[in-house]
């Protein structure tokens, strides 16, 4: 089993900055690829970023390209996203997965049923 530990989300002000962490323990995250998921009100889960274990691959949704970063710390079993120029649009309970495989098609990642592991989430809120 692994336990996924989501913190850093919070009310921020539109233009502003977050850093969500995700904490692996139990069985280790090492050798497989994490990803950052998020579901706003009313709506489905939504792929936002993933990086595999090598961190040679990074993938993001489009629409927070250029304005998320996502970074792994594996020896900590940890990942990061860091959001920037958050609008309320960002506004979701972020999650973060372990993949179930190594996938040599990347776009695999944007597919959460290739996720086993989640964590419980943590709230995002950019007010206007």
């Amino acid at each position: 089993q692994v336990q996924l530990v989501e913190s850093g989300g919070g009310l921020v002000q539109a233009g502003g900055s977050l850093t969500l962490s995700c904490a692996a323990s139990g069985r280790t995250i090492s050798g497989y690829a994490m990803g950052w998921f998020r579901q706003a009100p009313g709506k489905e889960r939504e792929f936002v970023s993933a990086i595999s274990w090598s961190e040679l691959i990074r993938n993001y949704a489009d629409s927070v390209k250029g304005r998320f970063t996502i970074s792994r710390d594996n020896a900590k079993n940890t990942v990061y996203l860091q959001l920037n120029s958050l609008t309320p649009e960002d506004t979701a309970v972020y999650y973060c997965a372990r993949s179930r495989a190594c996938y040599r098609d990347a776009e695999n990642y944007r597919d959460s049923d290739r996720y086993d592991y989640w964590g419980q989430g943590t709230q995002v809120t950019g007010s206007s």
